[in-house]
């Protein structure tokens, strides 16, 4: 390797940042490498390969020491690797060789160094299918009805099922996605999990009775769920951290307002050409996207493109001691595990990680509570039918996209301002949070009482966009916040907060129509309310007591 491939070698942050991009945990290769098994507060060491006493020609393990793969929640953690230890990172990997790198920092094999137009070209159609899969979540909802009565069905449980098994997939789905992604790349599980989608698409279209179509509702959330793990790891692979934020933003509209719109397009798709026609719209729109990307997308996951650069080399080279320089010692079992196992843990073991993902799983049900009812509400209270059902979920739209702004703008605010004066800690996150959490009870009190009396129907629409405001005033900076406490690990963390969220999701709406049959929209809305109300004090909590928790705290992964 030359001397110009000496550029510099990324931080401890910047590592840890591209990692919960690419959604896995630090100490597993990413396109700047791995910190092994660290703890959350410690410094990187560097990066020698062993060689394993056994086997010479092996390396061994990076970090061996058990007490290493201890996640201590403490907030005291330097930001990046001493300059020293960057020098001697890289200088170990330059003298090395039988280690592959690129040649140089223009080698166009890289992401990186891909043109303008094929990096956004990229970033622009992973967006769009991301945008695609959570619409489909909730396009056909207004159509809820006429399925029912397509399939003979009376069973209100099954009712709201049918909406939300999609988000159940989404509980499943990414825990298989993400380990095969490290084993063979993003590309082939681009390809063949919106292959399969459109294959279960088509299926629903033409499900002949109610098993059928929610299996396949199922398995479209199954491998729908392939662009929300697979995108944010696609973006980092190409855009450098400066220009990021805005393809993150571009790429977060999707998961945050698609589910919003879906239902507005879906109500008057469903009056004009029937329910099933949700099915094929969305069919028609992903096959033409996974076309697309057939013709135009390439592997972007350096390990991936480095560790094929490797291969071809020891073949026409014939030194059998080539690595690439972000190969992983990981097997297949252990990707698997850390994608199953670590999660579980994070959930059970930790207190800020179990408090935070039963805040964001509560109020993301209500989300689908909404949906699962706006269009009975709307269809009893006002009369409303055909394509104006869709509308309805408007205001829920609009509050989104509101929230989503306001937390972009000022949300990072209050970090940065610590950031600067260099007292940082991850509870100045929460600041944001603890006013915003206020929006979601008063929102549900709002559109509950006025759909009720049966107010003008502006006023239960503006409510529900005061809802919609409140949902991203929680999910946004608890999100952030699991990912400044557990760094390292916060892959890890952000599977289980969105394992118990599509969980939650999918089974709490099932009784939403009975709870509303039975105490009404007015009191039944207020139940979800005084609930969220009894939530609002958990970031007031951590705020005040959660640096004192993560100290005492300690999760053995």
């Amino acid at each position: 390797m030359g001397k110009d491939s000496l550029y510099q070698h990324p931080t401890r942050s910047e590592i840890i940042e591209l990692a919960v991009a690419e959604g896995h945990d630090a100490d597993i290769p990413s396109n700047a490498g791995s910190l092994g098994h660290l703890p959350s507060n410690s410094p990187a060491p560097p990066q020698k390969h062993l060689r394993d006493k056994d086997d010479p020609e092996k390396p061994a393990p990076l970090f061996m020491d058990k007490d290493l793969e201890k996640d201590l929640e403490k907030g005291e953690r330097p930001e990046s690797v001493s300059s020293e230890e960057e020098e001697v990172v890289e200088e170990v990997s330059e003298n090395d060789p039988n280690v592959v790198w690129w040649d140089g920092p223009d080698d166009p094999q890289n992401p990186m160094n891909w043109p303008f137009p094929k990096k956004w070209g990229t970033v622009i159609l992973v967006s769009a299918i991301t945008f695609l899969t959570p619409l489909a979540s909730s396009m056909f909802a207004p159509g809820v009805p006429e399925v029912m009565q397509t399939f003979q069905s009376t069973n209100d449980m099954l009712q709201g099922f049918m909406v939300s098994v999609y988000v159940l997939g989404f509980a499943f789905g990414p825990m298989i996605i993400a380990p095969l992604s490290e084993m063979y790349g993003r590309l082939p599980l681009y390809h063949s999990c919106n292959t399969m989608f459109v294959v279960f698409c088509i299926a629903a279209a033409v499900s002949s009775n109610m098993g059928m179509f929610i299996v396949f509702r199922f398995f479209m959330g199954c491998f729908g769920g392939a662009p929300l793990v697979l995108g944010g790891g696609t973006i980092a692979d190409l855009i450098s951290r400066e220009q990021r934020g805005t393809a993150m933003v571009v790429w977060m509209m999707g998961p945050t307002v698609g589910p919003c719109v879906g239902p507005i397009i879906g109500g008057f798709l469903t009056a004009a050409r029937g329910w099933r026609w949700n099915f094929w719209f969305v069919a028609i729109l992903a096959g033409a996207f996974t076309m697309m990307s057939m013709i135009l997308m390439n592997e972007t996951s350096a390990p991936i493109i480095l560790e094929r650069k490797a291969k071809r080399l020891r073949a026409e080279t014939g030194n059998l001691k080539l690595r690439s320089k972000l190969a992983s010692d990981l097997s297949p079992r252990d990707l698997f595990t850390f994608s199953i196992v670590r999660p579980v843990r994070m959930l059970t073991r930790s207190a800020i990680c179990a408090a935070m993902s039963v805040y964001v799983a509560i109020t993301y049900a209500y989300l689908y509570i909404l949906f699962t009812t706006f269009t009975a509400v709307f269809e009893n209270q006002y009369h409303w039918h055909g394509g104006m059902v869709g509308l309805s979920f408007l205001g829920l739209g609009l509050g989104s996209l509101i929230g989503q702004f306001v937390f972009t703008r000022y949300g990072n605010k209050t970090a940065n301002k610590h950031l600067a004066r260099g007292d940082f800690k991850p509870e100045h996150r929460l600041y944001i949070m603890c006013g915003g959490g206020f929006f979601l009870p008063v929102g549900l009190f709002w559109y509950g009482w006025s759909v009720q009396a049966q107010t003008h129907y502006m006023v239960p629409i503006v409510g529900t966009g005061v809802i919609g405001f409140g949902l991203l005033m929680t999910f946004m900076p608890a999100n952030v916040y699991l990912v400044d406490v557990f760094t390292v690990h916060a892959a890890s963390a952000m599977a289980a907060n969105t394992v118990l969220r599509s969980l939650c999701a999918a089974l709490i709406p099932l009784s939403s129509q009975k709870m509303y049959a039975a105490m009404g929209y007015g009191w039944g809305n207020s139940l979800l309310g005084f609930v969220a109300l009894f939530l609002v004090p958990i970031p007031f909590l951590f705020l005040r007591y959660g640096e004192r928790i993560r100290m005492r705290s300690t999760v053995n992964l």
